[in-house]
């Protein structure tokens, strides 16, 4: 049963992260591809940060940042009371933070592939820019947004070393999938339960990848003409 719960925790919290960073993810891709403002490779590079740097560094980071004694943190614990600190919701702000990347990417590729003589075509009928945005530049950027949800998900699902920095490795709050592994390991006789975790880890994540290829090759992945991935 404690197996399940580790499990069931690293859904929650995998979910949480892709849910709560889209609507980020998906307004920084915007920006990417539509806006017209100076910096953005500078906002590209920030974005794509933590595919580069070690996990460690990114878990210090948002120690410095949303710790109790962070900026963030402090704002956070004076105004409403509500810390990440040992909390399963650090575990599920360092996920997201990991995942961005990989969300961005997928969504920012859709963008890219939208065919802008589309939305002029909506214009030209009337529609005005809000209109065109949820009736053809939404729905068509919809591959992209559920390939990266999966793929960040999947990402997030793999989490450890941002989260263990941040938020420690507490059974029960914080203690996801890979964490887990990692306590099990230094365990002498618990080559089971490694093994059992290690195979729901790999069957989680690789049903999450093959799930965004099928959606592909169905052609949820593709948009108009092009392939989100």
């Amino acid at each position: 049963m404690e197996e399940w719960d580790v499990v069931l925790l690293s859904l929650k919290v995998s979910l949480v992260a892709v849910l709560g960073m889209l609507p980020l993810a998906f307004l920084i891709s915007w920006v990417l591809v539509r806006g017209r403002m100076p910096g953005k490779i500078v906002l590209d590079g920030l974005v794509s940060l933590p595919l580069v740097l070690p996990p460690v560094v990114t878990g210090w980071l948002l120690l410095m940042l949303f710790g109790n004694n962070g900026p963030v943190g402090r704002l956070l614990e004076n105004w409403l009371g509500f810390s990440f600190m040992f909390r399963w919701t650090g575990a599920a702000l360092a996920a997201a933070i990991m995942a961005l990347p990989l969300m961005v990417r997928a969504i920012r590729l859709s963008i890219e592939a939208i065919d802008l003589r589309l939305e002029g075509a909506a214009r030209t009928l009337g529609a005005d820019p809000l209109h065109v945005f949820l009736t053809v530049t939404l729905p068509l950027s919809v591959p992209g947004i559920f390939a990266g949800s999966i793929l960040g998900f999947a990402r997030s699902l793999g989490e450890f070393g941002a989260t263990i920095t941040f938020v420690s490795n507490i059974p029960g709050e914080t203690q996801t999938l890979p964490i887990a592994i990692y306590s099990a390991l230094q365990i002498p006789g618990s080559e089971t339960m490694v093994a059992h975790l290690a195979l729901i880890s790999v069957a989680l994540s690789l049903g999450a990848l093959l799930f965004s290829e099928l959606l592909a090759r169905r052609g949820w992945g593709r948009n108009g003409g092009g392939h989100v991935l």
